[in-house]
């Protein structure tokens, strides 16, 4: 399985330029995770929402499972080295759904400790706003 496959990798840099444009014009962005990876065997996880120019720069949030995820840039390269027991690597989330912008995933992770966690959380609420059917 490729980690980021063209069609995220396009998304992810399309958010990269928004960001930088909106930057530019000091005006907000806060969009939705377009990838998720994860430690198949540990904590680890990543949420992204850019990619820089450089094809390997990542934006988003990370948690490496110390109870305290964090925003910044981690490198798309680094993540695709990393080798797990069993032959393992860090896979992406194929049935990762967003709910939410990344401003709301950062303080639902932060409160909860964990973007696990917060990923739970922002599940059960979308389900509660459900129409009764």
């Amino acid at each position: 399985m490729t980690l980021i496959p063209s069609s995220l990798v396009f998304a992810l840099s399309a958010n990269g330029l928004t960001s930088r444009v909106r930057a530019a014009r000091e005006e907000a962005f806060d969009p939705w995770p377009v990838v998720k990876l994860f430690n198949p065997v540990g904590a680890a996880t990543w949420l992204a929402t850019e990619i820089a120019d450089d094809g390997d720069t990542l934006f988003g949030l990370a948690d490496l499972g110390f109870g305290c995820p964090e925003l910044g840039y981690f490198s798309l390269a680094e993540i695709r080295s990393v080798r797990l027991p069993f032959g393992l690597a860090i896979e992406r989330d194929q049935g990762f759904e967003a709910r939410a912008a990344l401003s709301v995933w950062t303080e639902a992770s932060r409160r909860s400790g964990s973007i696990i966690a917060a990923e739970m959380a922002l599940r059960r609420k979308a389900e509660d706003e459900l129409p009764p059917s």
